[in-house]
């Protein structure tokens, strides 16, 4: 390599200089590398046979430096990627963030480590083959899946979609981190609904907009006191209106077969997310519910906003999908069963994440009627 020594000049020096020189010689040799620019492939080969030789024989501190400084390099090969991650010991992080390509040889080596921490990195790459990626798929580690979720540059289908799908019903981390994904189908994410921030939950609720969904266990249930929902609409109103939450959370239990822990946040939900999911499932009109979410949403600036998109809700989203989504939180379903083809929503359910307002005049007219209703009670 040009700069150096031949090879068998090297050798001598390890073999008749001493630890010292050994280190010496190892940490110029990888600067001189590293300076180096792109090698030549005869180049390439004389530094991987002088390091080969190099590292082992050098003392720790200079195998560490050494790695750190070759680390930096233009061009690794697969053996001195290798050298590199043997020795670089706590910057072996930074050497993965930042080094710009990694050999699928590398990658397995590290994962077949089980250094969790190193393989959360390498889960974020965007140059993951599919052989390293199915391995990184099968750790049991939460933090290797929040970086898998995070990283776009991975498609979610097939089997991905389902460990993805499955990670988010158990660490919120990851359903959060699914959730600001435009290529994920939020409806996986409905049993992690409760875990998600405000703007999220509505983009599950806006997945179910004109999609056709399995028959629900809860679907009976349903049907049998919907034929009173007037009623139901009546007494929410009522009790939201006078400030009784806990009957609010009874009653949702008696009628969702919910526990009351998941009844009591649906109940002081002040944004109406989870509440509309009630409301629609029961087969409530926009007028009869957003009567109610009137009295259960917070007043704040927003909220004139808020009861339009949930107008807009009410006309696109199908009751049998709010019921679908209440099975999903008794854990009734197999949300995959979404991925079928006769299940997937229409295009136009796509265009926008967020729900638009109604078009009906009717449901227009009672929602300005409800904000009339809110600036008397205000003054």
């Amino acid at each position: 390599m040009l700069g150096f020594q031949p090879y068998e000049t090297f050798q001598l020096l390890i073999e008749t200089g001493g630890i010292e020189r050994t280190n010496t010689l190892l940490v110029a040799a990888c600067d001189a590398y590293a300076r180096r620019g792109k090698p030549t492939a005869t180049e390439l080969d004389q530094f991987e046979a002088l390091a080969t030789r190099l590292f082992p024989a050098a003392g720790p501190q200079a195998r560490v430096k050494g790695a750190a400084i070759l680390g930096r390099a233009d061009l690794l090969s697969p053996p001195l990627e290798r050298l590199v991650v043997d020795h670089i010991g706590e910057d072996l992080g930074a050497f993965l963030e930042t080094v710009p390509a990694l050999s699928e040889e590398t990658m397995l080596a590290i994962i077949a480590r089980g250094d969790v921490g190193a393989a959360a990195i390498l889960a974020g790459r965007d140059d993951l083959s599919n052989v390293a990626l199915a391995k990184l798929f099968q750790m049991n580690s939460r933090k290797v899946y929040r970086a898998l979720a995070a990283n776009t540059a991975i498609v979610p289908r097939g089997a991905y979609l389902s460990a993805l799908a499955r990670s988010a019903q158990m660490d919120h981390i990851v359903a959060q981190e699914l959730a600001r994904r435009d290529d994920f189908d939020a409806a996986l994410l409905a049993p992690a609904f409760f875990d998600l921030s405000d703007d999220d939950r509505i983009k599950v609720i806006q997945s179910f907009a004109r999609r056709d969904t399995p028959p629900a266990p809860i679907k009976k249930t349903i049907e049998q006191i919907s034929v009173a929902n007037q009623e139901l609409t009546r007494a929410l109103m009522k009790l939201f209106s006078e400030s009784r939450r806990p009957e609010v959370t009874r009653l949702l239990s008696q009628i969702t077969g919910l526990d009351e822990v998941r009844c009591g946040q649906i109940a002081h939900d002040t944004t109406g997310a989870s509440l509309f999911v009630i409301l629609r499932a029961f087969g409530c009109s926009a007028y009869e519910g957003l009567k109610v979410l009137n009295n259960a949403t917070s007043h704040d600036s927003d909220r004139s906003r808020a009861l339009a998109d949930f107008a807009g809700l009410f006309s696109s989203v199908p009751p049998d999908a709010m019921a679908y989504l209440m099975s999903a939180w008794r854990g009734e379903v197999n949300l995959l069963e979404l991925n079928k083809p006769q299940y997937q929503p229409q295009p136009q359910a796509r265009r926008r994440s967020q729900p638009v307002a109604s078009q009906n005049p009717a449901v227009d007219q009672a929602v300005q009627s409800l904000e009339r209703l809110g600036i008397k009670r205000a003054s």
